[in-house]
């Protein structure tokens, strides 16, 4: 029997989550959250009086965070925050959508709920940045002049980099892919559980690029080993995780922990794997491979396609000129307070950064108050001390109703939040419930301005 994608909804009342652990988590979910995507000490301080023209490229996470602390932190100033999104999406939500754990609702709200007042909203795409003339440049041809600027625009999901591929067809015949939209999480939802009652050939992977939660694809694999065995069919699978390296993960000890997990469940793992075609009809999956290329059959594909800058940024003069961020057209920031290292009135903060790690939710938490310090500091003529020292997090789901919190730096160093109390590598219910219930409203209000 096909069971309804709706059924997994009920996995909030997993066995191992009693009602006296929901009272609990009422109580204390919010802390949880906050410590876990704790950002640099910021002192009350009185307002700074300018007249300042500042504008923040793009509306997510990172540029509505931005406009909520500049405009918490400054009096006069113009702020002008260009994007043409109107729904908010809530992206480390779309696991837990296309895991059926959460409803596609659970993911989107919308960009107005989050502008500070006086900030002003233009709807539009930025099409064009002038660092020269101080100036961008929306699509309508509209042109925007300020003393500094913010990017914020996040990234590219390059699909079309993949031969063959088509979005409209997530969810059909065995195709997932979590990462386009909350339409689409929940779409892979239904293919992912069409074949955890069937069972057959499952793939996974990641693309060569850069990318947001690199533990998101790992995670899914885990998931998806889970719902199979809870519907008794793992025996009939056989799951298989291509690397696109020779490793699972960045940190060496999360990829050894990963690595065990996966040899203990009979997840294949096969490295130096990219995927470049896929044959939606056929079934087919085409990697690339050390010395050629490699097919491989599925009845289940969760694709994730390679990640760039937006256009806007990939051509203009802020990209990285040279080094590995470059030829993805990553912005040329310093890694340590965000400011481009060109143009030191341009900050870029969130997933458009070209820094070594940080395209978290977790990270823009960390990020955004360095760079608004140092921006600041620059309007009164002083110095920030303010470092972003590489912190970001990933609560990776190993299994439903378990995960493991596991947080580092630019160094690789684990980064624990809670030390003594949480262990970053064990599978815990705690880290279960801080990935669940308790960071979307630290979230929220890391939106307003608030955590």
């Amino acid at each position: 029997m096909v069971r309804s994608p709706n059924d997994g909804h009920l996995l909030e009342r997993l066995d191992s989550i009693s009602l006296n652990r929901r009272s609990f988590l009422m109580l204390g979910a919010a802390g949880a959250g906050s410590m876990l995507m704790r950002s640099p000490t910021v002192h009350a301080r009185d307002k700074v009086a300018t007249s300042a023209r500042i504008v923040i490229a793009g509306a997510g996470a990172a540029g509505l965070t931005a406009a909520s602390q500049l405009a918490a932190r400054l009096d006069g100033a113009r702020i002008t925050l260009i994007d043409a999104r109107q729904e908010h999406l809530y992206q480390p939500g779309f696991t837990l959508i296309a895991a059926g754990i959460k409803p596609m609702a659970y993911a989107i709200s919308s960009t107005a709920e989050y502008l500070s007042p006086g900030v002003e909203w233009v709807q539009e795409r930025v099409a064009e940045f002038d660092p020269e003339g101080n100036r961008v440049v929306t699509e309508s041809g509209k042109a925007f002049p300020y003393d500094f600027l913010v990017v914020a625009t996040g990234l590219k999901l390059d699909y079309a980099a993949i031969q063959g591929m088509d979005v409209t067809r997530i969810g059909q015949n065995g195709l997932g892919s979590v990462y386009h939209s909350p339409a689409k999480a929940e779409a892979t939802w239904r293919a992912l559980s069409e074949f955890a009652d069937r069972g057959g050939i499952g793939v996974f992977g990641r693309p060569p690029t850069e990318m947001k939660c690199s533990g998101a694809p790992l995670k899914y694999t885990f998931i998806s080993d889970d719902h199979l065995r809870r519907r008794g069919n793992r025996g009939k699978a056989e799951l298989i995780y291509n690397a696109h390296n020779k490793t699972l993960f960045s940190v060496p000890i999360v990829h050894e922990k990963t690595r065990m997990l996966f040899q203990d469940r009979g997840i294949k793992i096969q490295y130096d794997h990219v995927l470049r075609a896929i044959d939606l009809d056929r079934r087919i999956a085409t990697f690339a491979i050390p010395g050629g290329v490699e097919e491989l059959k599925y009845d289940f594909i969760n694709v994730i396609p390679p990640m760039r800058a937006p256009d806007a940024v990939r051509n203009s003069p802020l990209r990285w000129q040279e080094g590995p961020f470059a030829s993805d057209g990553w912005m040329e920031v310093d890694k340590g307070n965000l400011r481009h290292q060109r143009y030191p009135n341009v900050f870029g903060v969130g997933d458009v950064a070209g820094v070594p790690k940080g395209k978290t939710a977790a990270s823009v938490k960390w990020q955004v108050p360095v760079a608004v310090d140092h921006l600041i500091a620059t309007i009164t003529g002083a110095q920030s001390n303010a470092v972003y020292n590489g912190y970001t997090s990933c609560p990776m789901i190993t299994r439903l109703g378990r995960a493991m919190l596991v947080e580092f730096d630019y160094q690789d160093n684990l980064a624990p939040s809670f030390p003594g109390v949480i262990a970053p590598l064990e599978e815990l219910w705690v880290t279960w419930v801080i990935k669940t219930m308790a960071l979307k409203p630290t979230y929220l209000a890391m939106l307003r301005g608030r955590a």
